[in-house]
């Protein structure tokens, strides 16, 4: 999929449902968000119904109740959205978020140790 939509953050909560319990229907996707995040189930149905119009999802009607299918792939999503973050607070630099998260005190040691094992990995594999 070459263009992915825009999705809010409260979209993106749907979306998470959707990604790990597709195909679902909107009653479970209603009553996981109630319990969840404490959403009115009017405001779950709202947001099912822009997800479809914007293409993320689709649907199809059984019974009395429609079961919703996700079109983006989490993964492109996320992509997506690590780019955007990127460009937007970092010049698309991943090192200067790093930079600033390291020089910020929120980065755990613990943390800092995986990173760096990581790096240690990939220096490796592309070698």
């Amino acid at each position: 999929m070459n263009h992915l939509p825009q999705i809010s953050e409260a979209e993106y909560e749907v979306m998470k449902v959707l990604w790990k319990h597709a195909p679902i229907n909107t009653n479970e996707v209603t009553d996981m968000l109630t319990k969840t995040i404490g959403w009115n189930p009017k405001t779950v149905h709202t947001l099912l119904k822009r997800l479809a119009q914007k293409g993320a999802i689709t649907y199809q009607k059984e019974g009395r109740v429609f079961v919703y299918t996700p079109v983006v792939k989490e993964d492109e999503y996320l992509n997506k959205a690590n780019d955007h973050f990127l460009n937007q607070f970092y010049n698309g630099k991943i090192s200067s978020m790093v930079t600033n998260y390291m020089n910020s005190d929120h980065m755990e040691p613990d943390e800092l140790n995986e990173l760096r094992r990581l790096l240690l990995k990939g220096n490796k594999e592309a070698h």
